[in-house]
């Protein structure tokens, strides 16, 4: 076996300690990692009297990946004991490493995060890599923990609290350049040699190293939480944080306090505190979704969980995108971006032109944040290329048609475009409730045909929903499922339905809030529960952004294609209220300039105070807890339909596609882990309550009656 850390001692007495855990690709602090720099941390301390200085590395493409995930997702609240007393030791030997009394300087040849930074801070020097693949921050935040190896406390202690915050809340990760400039990092090196000649030239130019806080009488940058202008800040702190995570995600406001109470007492304490709070959110129910959802299922999507397999990957080289309204425009810009080369057709030149200029837009921005040069904005922009004319599209092996959502048209433009790129390329449609078996007819092989719905704002939302229609062959599939992978963005895979899975689940919200206006319930306490709930908007401000002529148009359309199945359109409650607000107050929505809420120019919107009166009733009130699970359950319920009806295939796709498609509560970790979370038992007991008081929708469908009496979950 080879050794997870080597210990090599060269003639100028410098040791160097090489960080390669076998039979993983990246490091991390497991049990192997724990034990080796325990042992390596015992030798330099007896050897201490014969060593210049220590030099930490790592053999691996990246420097240190941090906890390790396997681990920590196992921890509960029995295990919360010997955990704390774990990573009390980890914690130990990086404190002997920094109080040696021996200059240690990290040498980072790869990214640090998490608990790999950790091992850098408790380093007296740091010299990076110069290189776009290095990336340095604590991003534990982002999976319900906190930095539990002396983050918190040696980045307060390096940079105050307020400069430390926005790495601790936020996760925010930097590269080399960004954090030299912060002071994170001392020196910056462009290869790997340099790196250590670096590193071994510090060491011997400070033979005594002492860490800045070890120093007597050292002050905490801009100054402890007592200071007037500190005190000012953690005033207000609380607040802003409790109106992001609405309480939901208990990690940021448990960062705030191991950052605030380790400022005010002396290190040693400080590391307790920390540990105290990191234990508490790891044996928590919230960090187990996140890590769940965020990292191992994730992952599994990524590494192509749900694409068919014996397809060789496919490079797309040119895309045809067929509209250059908001979401053309977005989809040209993130394909430009990720090297393809795109044709944005519209009907006119003036209307493809007006769709480039959203890319303009967004790369000068790039350029004035210095995330781009103005050489790399122009070489995107110049594989954008603007037309009127169907004949331009010649070579496109990837065509996505973008119009507005309307059969006949979609049909129009899918067809005159097949005919110039031919059999060879992919023909997607970018629709988001129309199914996709019936806009396949309009092309001779239907098994080329492919769903592809990208969410608004394109550049921004991290998921592409790849929808399977009837005929969609499984290299089809392959190859949607590899574009989305080349442009950066998440794929869920997804059988063909009304609506899919995305748009289907989120209808379900939006008509619950809606529904429950038309009840009399408060449209203030809507948009409160929901939000306390974990959904980013409330029901109603989200609706009145799609806008109520959209919503209306689209139940239209699916009663339309149901009559000719000879199948008859459910009526929901909240169909009536849309109607009211539509043709009777003439309030279709934000675009319009007003509808659950008002507009003022210049001001802050506002819900229409005609709803108390017109909606309203003293006994319409429910509790707000009913509130609350009528729009989590209600999406959580149509999710397990869809599971049951094969739409969704794995629950990975239905995890995260809930999350970052429609913006299911995060702390959950997604609709399907919501149940079981809940307990599936618990979670049928609360459906039926939901369905007797409120309606036949929440009754629990066969899939999860049998899920409960079988004791499995999701």
């Amino acid at each position: 076996m080879t050794e997870a850390i080597r210990y090599e001692k060269g003639q100028d007495q410098i040791v160097v300690l090489t960080i390669d855990l076998p039979g993983q690709s990246a490091n991390t602090m497991n049990a192997v990692y724990r034990e080796a720099m325990g042992a390596c941390v015992a030798r330099l301390v007896a050897e201490k009297d014969s060593i210049a200085g220590v030099i930490i590395t790592s053999a691996k493409k990246t420097f240190f990946a941090g906890g390790d995930l396997n681990e920590l997702i196992k921890v509960g609240k029995p295990e919360a004991k010997a955990f704390y007393d774990r990573v009390l030791t980890l914690k130990d030997q990086l404190r002997t490493l920094e109080t040696l009394g021996k200059p240690v300087v990290a040498a980072i040849n790869g990214a640090a995060l998490g608990g790999g930074w950790e091992i850098c801070l408790a380093c007296h020097h740091r010299v990076a890599l110069d290189h776009p693949s290095v990336q340095l921050g604590l991003p534990e935040v982002t999976l319900g923990l906190l930095p539990g190896g002396g983050g918190v406390v040696r980045m307060v202690r390096m940079l105050g609290l307020e400069k430390a915050l926005p790495y601790l809340l936020e996760g925010t990760k930097v590269r080399p350049q960004q954090a030299l400039q912060a002071g994170l990092i001392e020196e910056l090196a462009v290869d790997s040699d340099e790196l250590l000649a670096k590193a071994r030239a510090w060491i011997l130019a400070n033979p005594v190293a002492v860490q800045r806080w070890d120093v007597k009488g050292y002050q905490i940058p801009g100054g402890t939480p007592s200071h007037p202008k500190v005190a000012q800040m953690l005033a207000i702190a609380p607040s802003i944080l409790r109106s992001k995570t609405q309480g939901c995600l208990p990690a940021p406001e448990k960062i705030l306090c191991a950052a605030v109470e380790g400022a005010q007492v002396d290190f040693a304490t400080a590391h307790l505190i920390e540990t105290r709070y990191f234990t508490e959110l790891t044996t928590g129910q919230v960090s187990k979704n996140l890590i769940g959802t965020f990292w191992f299922q994730l992952n599994e999507i990524n590494a192509g969980g749900s694409r068919p397999h014996g397809f060789a990957p496919y490079v797309t080289r040119r895309v045809g995108v067929l509209g250059a309204g908001m979401m053309g425009a977005g989809i040209a810009f993130v394909s430009a971006s990720a090297g393809i080369e795109v044709v944005l057709k519209d009907i006119t030149l003036a209307a493809a032109e007006k769709g480039k200029a959203h890319s303009v837009a967004l790369l000068d921005k790039k350029v004035a944040r210095g995330q781009l040069n103005t050489e790399q904005r122009d070489a995107v922009l110049a594989r954008i290329t603007t037309t009127e004319q169907d004949a331009d599209l010649a070579g496109c092996d990837l065509i996505i048609e973008a119009v507005f959502e309307d059969r006949e048209l979609k049909a129009k433009v899918s067809s005159a475009a097949q005919q110039i790129v031919g059999a060879e390329a992919v023909i997607a449609s970018n629709t988001s409730t129309l199914p996709i078996s019936g806009l396949a007819t309009a092309v001779p092989d239907q098994g080329k045909f492919i769903g592809l719905h990208f969410f608004s704002p394109v550049e921004k939302m991290p998921l592409v929903e790849i929808i399977k229609g009837a005929q969609t062959s499984d290299e089809t599939l392959a190859r949607g499922f590899d574009f989305v992978l080349q442009i950066k963005k998440t794929p869920i895979v997804v059988n063909d339905s009304r609506g899919f899975f995305t748009s289907r689940v989120f209808g379900t919200f939006t008509n619950e809030g809606i529904a429950m206006l038309g009840e009399g319930v408060s449209a203030a306490m809507i948009e409160t529960e929901a939000r306390k709930a974990g959904m980013p908007v409330g029901p109603l401000a989200i609706s009145d952004e799609v806008s109520l002529s959209l919503m209306s148009h689209i139940r239209q359309q699916t009663a339309k294609d149901l009559k000719a199945e000879g199948k008859p359109l459910i009526e929901h409650p909240a169909f009536a209220v849309i109607d009211l607000l539509l043709n009777e107050y003439k309030r279709p929505g934000k675009a319009a300039g007003g509808g659950f809420y008002e507009y003022p120019v210049g001001g802050q919107k506002h819900l229409w105070p005609e709803l108390k009166t017109r909606f309203e009733k003293a006994d319409g009130q429910i509790s707000p807890k009913d509130v609350r699970d009528r729009l989590l359950f209600v999406q959580a319920l149509e999710t397990v339909r869809c599971v049951e009806e094969g739409v969704l295939t794995s629950t990975a796709d239905a995890n995260v596609g809930s999350i970052f498609g429609i913006g299911f509560a995060t702390w959950t970790g997604g609709a399907l882990q919501f149940i079981n979370q809940y307990g599936v038992n618990d979670f049928v007991a609360r459906a039926q309550y939901l369905a007797e008081q409120y309606g036949e929708r929440f009754a629990p469908p066969a899939l999860l009656l049998e899920k409960a009496a079988k004791g499995e979950v999701f």
